[in-house]
């Protein structure tokens, strides 16, 4: 992993998630178009708390959290990147 690689995954660390705002935050890795053995992208994460990230309901659960938000795994990582530079 590259220095800015290591450096943007700390700073996703110091905002909240953006599905609920709650802190600490883990970074999800989006494997669009990735098969699951595939390396994920270091830059395309989302910032999501541990109940967002991994619970029954979260986005590596059944996925409700995103249908109740309406929003694709994409949009939460436009929406991490708006909240590390947009701010």
């Amino acid at each position: 992993m590259s220095v800015a690689a290591k450096r943007h995954l700390a700073r996703v660390h110091d905002i909240p998630c953006v599905l609920c705002g709650a802190m600490p935050v883990e970074a999800h890795h989006i494997r669009d178009s990735h098969g699951m053995g595939q390396r994920a992208n270091h830059w395309m994460v989302a910032a999501l708390c541990a109940s967002c990230h991994r619970s029954e309901i979260g986005v590596h659960g059944d996925k409700t959290m995103l249908r109740i938000h309406k929003v694709s795994e994409q949009d939460l990582v436009a929406r991490t990147l708006e909240g590390l530079y947009g701010r």
